[in-house]
């Protein structure tokens, strides 16, 4: 019988370098992407797959992150004294009861493979899901937001193998990605399918596909015993994508297209690119913003 994901780590142990000055002293994930913060959004993701606990891996200054999914009962109390009852249903409750969130601290930035190794003896040698806290997956408006997600468990509840999920990117920037290689295998959207191998940050001629990978993992716990034997790679840190090397040769590891739009919300563009497709989807927004964008002085 496959095991249920039902465990997710996000990793929040990040300095946020890209997005300074804005995060020197606010944790990135704590950024505003529209009507709430990034992290917000990716936890909302890891709950409609399924997820009933969230670990986080944070470090020292990021406290703010666990506040906000505590409760604030002197707020709640003002706002609802005040009748304010909108506003308090957006502040209260933001997660459901049966969702524990835990946090691990990371003593040291030592790379996301690190990170997700500070989580192992909370995992219980159950799978598990890794999602990016940057990334912001927005599926289309014709199904469910959070589909791709979901998606990606359905694909290891149905084949028991580790998923990674990838999107269709530009070969032009291909070289800012890990990247798929399908030996020639067709992906076709939503369905799982073998990798035969990962490129990390190849070059538009030596990348084997276009597919990249872009932060959300469900993976087998084989992954942590690889983790606790991979060895500093790249800038002296433990990559993840090295453990899903050994994990893929030995056990086999699948990969997942998705079609949804995928904003980077670590660097300006795609911050900026996230909150204009989520304030675009309301309609008083919209209507706001193309007043703003129609504006002659631009």
């Amino acid at each position: 019988m496959t095991a249920k994901i039902i465990k997710a780590v996000i990793p929040v142990a990040g300095l946020g370098t890209r997005m300074l000055p804005a995060t020197k002293a606010i944790p990135k994930e704590l950024l505003p992407v529209y009507d709430r913060p990034i992290i917000e959004h990716v936890v909302k993701e890891a709950i409609a797959g399924g997820i009933t606990e969230i670990i986080l891996v944070t470090r020292s200054g990021k406290e703010a992150i666990e506040n906000h999914f505590d409760a604030h009962y002197e707020l709640e109390h003002r706002l609802e004294n005040k009748g304010k009852e909108k506003i308090l249903g957006t502040v209260k409750n933001i997660i459901p009861e049966y969702v524990k969130i835990t946090s691990i601290r990371q003593a040291d930035a030592l790379g996301l493979g690190h990170a997700v190794l500070c989580a192992k003896h909370l995992l219980n040698n159950e799978p598990f899901a890794v999602l990016l806290p940057d990334v912001l997956v927005l599926d289309s408006e014709s199904r469910d937001r959070n589909y791709s997600f979901a998606q990606l468990v359905e694909a290891w509840n149905t084949t028991e193998t580790g998923q990674v999920m990838v999107e269709r990117v530009d070969l032009e920037i291909i070289d800012n990605y890990g990247v798929a290689n399908l030996d020639g295998l067709e992906s076709k959207l939503f369905e799982s399918v073998p990798l035969k191998g990962l490129v990390e940050k190849p070059s538009s001629e030596e990348a084997p596909s276009n597919l990249a990978l872009l932060g959300r993992y469900v993976l087998p716990p084989k992954v942590l015993d690889f983790l606790e034997n991979t060895k500093p790679g790249v800038g002296g840190e433990i990559q993840l994508t090295d453990a899903l090397d050994k994990l893929l040769k030995l056990d086999g590891l699948n990969a997942l297209e998705t079609d949804a739009e995928i904003h980077d919300c670590g660097n300006k563009y795609g911050y900026l690119s996230a909150n204009l497709a989520l304030g675009m989807r309301d309609p008083e927004t919209l209507t706001a913003i193309t007043k703003i964008l129609n504006k002659k002085s631009w």
